[in-house]
């Protein structure tokens, strides 16, 4: 059965014509009225049979490629945002379930230093942001998402990349998938890596 005759069956009849849903606003240029954004890397969240307390512990167990990491360090791992403000957020991570900065070991306070420091770099070699935000939010009222396990955003950001989709819809549109995004990033990072060798034997 094609779309349009699942519509027609579907359709209210009383009339003798088929109703369709045209969606908010006109689009006479679209068959039904409605303007679709395809986002295929959320189907992991609907295909999840089981939610995990702290995804922050599960995502080191996968492989780099299935769970978006860039980077990997003795105490911290760096990560994109599977919901990014933009393309390219990232968050470092310390492998360890910690709530607050301040209950951080020496080790993972200068890991997590060094690996927010080569994600700014990382970000500016590949897609050269006009600025960028640093931070984390400490607690459940900062609106943290999982906080009882920190992290470290670092978000690229762009004049004017507070579009009027994002104004007015309240929708982000994203040019590349994450993987490709994830591969572009590590690509990266590891040339940031490289040239901070090269200096110090220089």
């Amino acid at each position: 059965m094609s779309p349009e005759e699942a519509d027609h069956q579907a359709g209210d009849h009383s009339n003798g014509e088929c109703y369709v849903d045209g969606g908010v606003g006109e689009s006479p240029q679209l068959p039904d009225g409605l303007l679709r954004l395809w986002a295929p890397y959320r189907s992991a969240y609907l295909t999840t049979e089981e939610k995990v307390d702290d995804p922050f512990l599960e995502i080191p167990k996968k492989s780099d490629e299935d769970g978006l990491i860039v980077a990997r360090g003795e105490t911290v791992y760096c990560v994109l945002n599977l919901f990014p403000y933009n393309p390219g957020h990232m968050m470092v991570i310390p492998y360890r379930q910690v709530a607050d900065y301040s209950e951080l070991t020496d080790d993972e306070t200068a890991e997590l230093s060094l690996f927010t420091k080569r994600a700014i770099r990382t970000l500016r070699r590949a897609s050269h942001p006009d600025a960028l935000n640093v931070g984390m939010n400490l607690g459940r009222a900062s609106g943290g998402s999982v906080p009882h396990h920190l992290h470290q955003h670092v978000v690229p950001r762009w004049t004017g990349d507070a579009s009027f989709m994002t104004v007015i819809s309240g929708s982000k549109v994203l040019p590349q998938v994450l993987q490709e995004t994830r591969q572009l990033l590590a690509s990266a990072w590891q040339d940031v890596v490289e040239e901070e060798s090269a200096k110090r034997e220089a």
